[in-house]
């Protein structure tokens, strides 16, 4: 089978697109054209596929970034069995020529929108009904993949869940006492100012923040301040196997994001990843994370930012970083308890999130998707073939 995968948006070393899926082809002999943003990335492309640059989809100029996608995509689909499109954006850009296409939906992108800050005033009631469109047109025309079950709510006809797994090592390393680690995109809605308000706050106690990820704009001036100063590393994008290699040996994991619609009913990639890589997790109460936690004693929770709670005594209301404090000194203080919620997550991870064992099930619905006649509009809500 030949599939050309492509984004305008993500990172051409995207852990999904490059590390989960599109290894999962090729290790099954398929062929890959992936068509990806590589040289404003400064990505030097893999020979194990065919690759075709163009340019990346940053804020709201992105004319020109469709344009080039448009042809780099039909160019890509010309002798292709399957396209593979990670990006709304894409959806703008397909070719009117095209193999079977698939829409890989990452997340809820209408509520993501409600939670950052960084679209100008006009286009913040505009946007989200265009998407709206473009989701709906998609899911009557399209085959759709999830990256969560959450999704099931804003696309309700049937389509296969690819969860975001990752690959989980047969043992994790010890974890340490005097670095905290946060992995993924950073932004305002990802805890962005509470976790440079936790570095500056356990600075007197020895402990540091490695930030592992590339960051919105509207954020990246604050992290650099934050990292003249002292208080933490901002690493930018490292591709996902180094990054976890990183994160090993860590005290904790972060993830601090904002109750706001976009996350509110999924599981972040980075906790998954923490429990794999047997760190403890120091998240606030979004329902995933919160019923990972509790559920398997991995971690603790923390305040959304913005509320208020009570501490574990009952007493002394706290916010999110004061709780994040308490929570990173108790960790410190008890390497045993430490070391046993770290091994209660990556006994977790092995058991239910290693993509290994997920990958040939998505290799396989390609399959069956590709060798299936030309999708036709169909009615909206009409599940796909199994």
């Amino acid at each position: 089978m030949r599939v050309c995968v492509g984004t305008i948006v993500h990172h051409p070393e995207d852990a999904r697109i490059a590390h989960r899926q599109i290894r999962a082809l090729l290790d099954a002999g398929h062929q890959v054209t992936y068509v990806a943003p590589f040289t404003h990335c400064n990505v030097t492309p893999s020979p194990e596929i065919r690759a075709v640059d163009v340019p990346r989809a940053v804020g709201p100029r992105r004319l020109k970034a469709l344009r080039a996608a448009r042809a780099a995509l039909a160019k890509g689909c010309r002798d292709a069995d399957l396209l593979l499109v990670h990006d709304v954006d894409l959806l703008l850009a397909l070719p009117r020529r095209r193999p079977v296409t698939v829409w890989d939906v990452h997340e809820d992108t209408r509520g993501v929108l409600e939670g950052e800050a960084y679209l100008p005033g006009p286009l913040r009631p505009v946007l989200p009904r265009l998407i709206g469109a473009l989701e709906r047109r998609a899911e009557r025309r399209l085959h759709l993949i999830l990256a969560d079950e959450s999704l099931r709510a804003h696309f309700p006809g049937g389509h296969p869940v690819v969860p975001d797994h990752t690959d989980v090592p047969a043992t994790a390393a010890a974890t340490g006492d005097d670095r905290l680690v946060y992995l993924g995109r950073v932004s305002r809605a990802r805890g962005a100012a509470e976790m440079i308000e936790l570095a500056r706050r356990l600075r007197p106690h020895g402990i540091r923040l490695d930030l592992i990820g590339q960051a919105d704009a509207g954020v990246r001036p604050l992290l650099r301040d934050a990292q003249r100063e002292g208080l933490l590393d901002w690493f930018g994008h490292v591709p996902n196997a180094h990054a976890l290699r990183m994160a090993e040996g860590a005290l904790a994991g972060l993830s601090l994001t904002h109750d706001v619609p976009g996350f509110r009913d999924s599981t972040p990639a980075r906790v998954v990843e923490y429990m794999a890589r047997g760190l403890p997790v120091i998240t606030t109460p979004l329902p995933g994370p919160a019923s990972l936690v509790t559920g398997t004693g991995c971690g603790l929770l923390v305040p959304f930012p913005g509320a208020i709670a009570q501490d574990g005594a009952g007493h002394d209301p706290v916010d999110t970083v004061e709780a994040a404090v308490r929570a990173v000194l108790a960790l410190r203080d008890d390497p045993a308890a430490r070391a046993a919620m770290g091994a209660r997550g990556h006994a977790e991870a092995l058991r239910r999130f290693h993509w290994p064992v997920r990958a040939p099930e998505f290799v396989a619905q390609l399959e069956r998707w590709a060798r299936a006649p030309h999708p036709a509009a169909r009615p909206s809500g009409q599940a796909l073939p199994a």
